[in-house]
């Protein structure tokens, strides 16, 4: 039986990763963070009843994205999103953060290579909400698990070089136990401009 070189081999290899018509995108996000139905409860200390929500803000992130196939990829990333839980009776406000992982499953309207990909998104996630005075390392999150879904458009501006515009909608349960009345989803409206690797 012949064998095959090293060098031949690393040929042969390297010459089959263009045939494979995959790529993957490493990008850099920003943006706003729109909550809706983010009346989060009431807290019962026994002698009074107070109402807590949480409030608009920023996001910056980042995403993976992996293009299997020329209309289709996988994408997963992470988001810090700044907020502040709010003290509807006394009106203030404490800054707290919500950490964010997703995974979506993307379908694009034009094929792999193209300058202009529209794209539509679904998948799940989770938030991680630390309430003011508390991190995700310490212990002090509550985690929720939801869906998403959305869409949005990647230019490439170069060949390694790409713009992207997000929206997504994320839904899941509301945090914190230790409120009352905590009723229906909270969601979250992601609108967002990134920009990205392509390799």
């Amino acid at each position: 039986m012949r064998r095959i070189s090293p060098r031949v081999f690393c040929f042969l290899l390297l010459s089959a990763v263009p045939a494979l018509s995959q790529s993957a995108e490493f990008s850099i996000i920003g943006g706003v963070s729109r909550l809706n139905n983010k009346n989060l409860g009431v807290l019962n200390d026994g002698q009074s009843l107070t109402a807590y929500s949480l409030t608009d803000g920023w996001r910056i992130g980042f995403r993976t994205t992996l293009n299997n196939w020329r209309y289709f990829g996988h994408e997963f990333g992470y988001g810090y999103n700044r907020t502040h839980l709010r003290n509807d009776a006394a009106g203030q406000e404490s800054g707290m953060a919500i950490h964010q992982g997703f995974y979506n499953f993307l379908a694009y309207a034009t094929k792999e290579g193209s300058k202009v990909r529209p794209f539509a998104a679904g998948g799940v996630h989770f938030n991680s909400y630390t309430p003011p005075g508390t991190s995700v390392t310490s212990g002090g999150a509550y985690t929720k698990f939801g869906f998403n879904y959305g869409g949005g458009v990647k230019y490439r501006l170069t060949p390694i070089f790409n713009l992207r515009f997000d929206v997504r909608e994320y839904q899941n349960g509301k945090p914190f136990n230790f409120l009352v009345n905590r009723s229906g989803f909270i969601g979250q409206l992601e609108v967002s401009m990134g920009f990205g690797l392509v390799i």
